[in-house]
């Protein structure tokens, strides 16, 4: 399931990217569809996270705060595509976005028990 997981943010990381060039290109239709399927990763995104909290033996506060900062990188994402595509300065939530997801990477990847750093 991490390997899904991982894919997922990693496909949502890459659809908001075209988001931003379509909005930029000033192509909304476009941006709207890719933006669209970027909503369905969050979905498989909040499903293999979910699968993958169910299967953590120990579920402590460290695996609770991965999960908090894994939906603040979902809302940071969704806001930076909402606010580049209105045309509104966006440099808050870039700051958050960056934040969150450093975070969650070092919370994932170096302090779960199915990542890549020995406990």
């Amino acid at each position: 399931m991490a390997h899904l997981h991982i894919t997922a943010w990693v496909v949502a990381l890459a659809l908001l990217m075209l988001v931003l060039t379509f909005s930029r290109a000033g192509n909304a239709k476009a941006a709207k569809i890719t933006q669209m399927v970027m909503r369905l990763f969050y979905l498989v995104i909040l499903y293999s996270g979910g699968s993958l909290f169910a299967s953590y033996a120990n579920i402590g506060v460290l695996v609770i705060v991965k999960m908090l900062v894994g939906l603040w990188v979902i809302a940071a994402i969704e806001m930076v595509a909402i606010k580049v595509s209105k045309g509104q300065p966006a440099s808050s939530w870039w700051i958050q976005l960056v934040v969150s997801f450093v975070l969650a990477l070092i919370l994932g990847f170096g302090f779960m028990p199915l990542g890549i750093l020995p406990a």
